[in-house]
């Protein structure tokens, strides 16, 4: 059996597959998005936990895991002060509190980091993180041993290496080497050395093993970040296929015959070689939706969704900007905020609800459209996460973006993805693209409505001009 984890944002999820990819149980834990890196290690056992009882059920015992594959939100950074430590309440490693990718508090080391790096670094990334800690909180600086993410952090809780995860080529832009840390004044071995996905980070220890029920010495394989194992687990392949992984915030990410460099997007290498993929990140999408919910004093997303049902296509001409917590691209804009236009009398809350999930699937349209405008083809929008549960949203998407958009049978694609790259780890599929081929099914499809494209492509445009005040240096200030 193969143990998947994805640590989400909001959510930490885990499933035990069996190498013909079958699902054989499933457990998730609730995050916050504090500050508190041990939560991740107390979810781990929570879902080992729930993963053992479920497991039993079906006559199958986590000490008959024979490889575990994690991937887990990013760019996230801990700075670990101590080794880890099993006490009576359970793993723990000594850290600084996380900054999560949300948090860009670091624009002016992000400054010095684009300096360096001659190209432009977003402040919610790693280097930007760990440099604003050496300038501003240097005593924790000094004691920090490694500087991890989320999924590094637990790897160590399992294996005792402190490793980084280098996704692909193309990374080079947001990670470091020897001369940059140099340059930066940056200790060297506070950054642990790089490992690829589909690599492993170690073995897993005996007491930590015999804390959690799993086999000592069985393999821990990195999946990657998150966006990594989506990509696999919605069988996006070839080129012109696209994964929208939706959660807290969206990745998108197409798949290209050649690397298409363009300022506001970034492009790396795709898990499926010779292919490479080129991405777009939107910050604050499920977190839109999530407080569009709360706003309206509403207990389930199914109540907002079926009360943004109620309002007409184009929400009365209201439109929403999800720029909750700043934005990435291809805004690139830390102090960028979310815009409502177009309140009238006759809104009501059905045209607010609706507003804030066409928003949504208007910022998904304009990475797509920065994408085709960068040379990319976009054919079809393979579509991950619990979002993917109203067909509502699905059908909206088709048809604001004007793109097909299909509904992989298992809608957590990176609980899959990590299954596929555990399977390939113990020889049973011999790449990731013949994993893919074998086990991402697809549900249903949704096609657009020609009846609203009209009206969408005239909202996108207001929407681009309204985005456009943001689109400033690339610090929050504009031009």
């Amino acid at each position: 059996m193969i143990l998947a984890i994805d640590i989400g944002t909001s959510t930490f999820k885990s499933a035990l597959w069996d190498f013909e990819g079958r699902g054989i149980a499933f457990a998730s834990v609730p995050l916050s998005t504090n500050a508190d890196s041990g939560q991740w290690l107390r979810a781990f056992e929570s879902c080992c936990a729930a993963l053992a009882k479920r497991g039993m059920d079906s006559g199958k015992s986590l000490s008959a895991v024979e490889v575990i594959a994690i991937s887990g939100n990013g760019p996230s950074l801990v700075p670990v002060i101590g080794a880890p430590e099993i006490t009576t309440n359970g793993i723990c490693i000594p850290a600084g509190p996380a900054r999560l990718w949300l948090d860009r508090r670091a624009t002016e080391a992000a400054a010095e980091v684009s300096a360096v790096m001659g190209d432009f670094v977003d402040a919610s990334f790693f280097l930007p993180k760990a440099l604003d800690i050496k300038n501003n909180e240097p005593e924790l600086y000094e004691k920090t041993l490694h500087f991890l993410g989320c999924p590094e952090l637990l790897a160590l809780a399992l294996t005792g290496e402190a490793r980084t995860v280098f996704p692909s080529d193309g990374f080079e832009r947001w990670f470091w080497n020897a001369e940059i840390l140099k340059r930066l004044n940056l200790d060297a071995e506070k950054f642990p050395p790089f490992i690829r996905p589909g690599e492993t980070f170690g073995s897993v220890l005996p007491i930590p093993a015999a804390r959690f029920g799993i086999s000592p010495n069985i393999p821990v394989v990195s999946g990657g970040p998150d966006f990594f194992a989506a990509i696999l687990g919605t069988g996006v392949t070839g080129p012109g296929q696209a994964c929208d992984r939706a959660g807290t915030s969206e990745g998108i990410n197409v798949c290209t015959v050649k690397r298409i460099i363009d300022q506001r997007l970034m492009s790396y290498g795709h898990p499926v070689q010779p292919f490479w993929n080129l991405s777009g990140i939107i910050s604050t999408t499920g977190k839109a939706i999530e407080w569009g919910r709360d706003f309206l004093g509403l207990g389930s997303f199914d109540e907002f969704f079926a009360l943004a049902q109620t309002a007409g296509a184009g929400a009365g001409d209201m439109i929403f900007l999800p720029y909750l917590a700043g934005e990435r691209s291809p805004v690139w804009n830390p102090s960028a905020r979310a815009v409502l236009r177009g309140i009238g009398l006759s809104s009501g809350r059905g045209e607010f609800a609706r507003s804030v999930l066409e928003g949504v699937c208007f910022a998904i349209r304009d990475v797509i459209s920065v994408m085709e405008e960068a040379g990319a083809a976009v054919n079809e929008l393979r579509v991950t996460g619990s979002a993917t549960e109203s067909g509502f949203l699905n059908q909206l998407k088709a048809d604001v973006t004007g793109k097909e958009v299909l509904v992989p049978a298992h809608k957590d694609a990176e609980l899959l993805g990590l299954a596929m790259l555990g399977a390939c780890t113990r020889g049973i599929y011999t790449s990731p693209a013949e994993a893919a081929a074998a086990l991402a099914r697809i549900e249903s499809r949704y096609f657009p409505d020609e009846k609203t494209s009209a009206l969408y492509a005239r909202l996108f445009q207001e929407y681009r001009s309204l985005q456009a005040v943001f689109k400033g240096d690339r610090q929050g200030r504009r031009r």
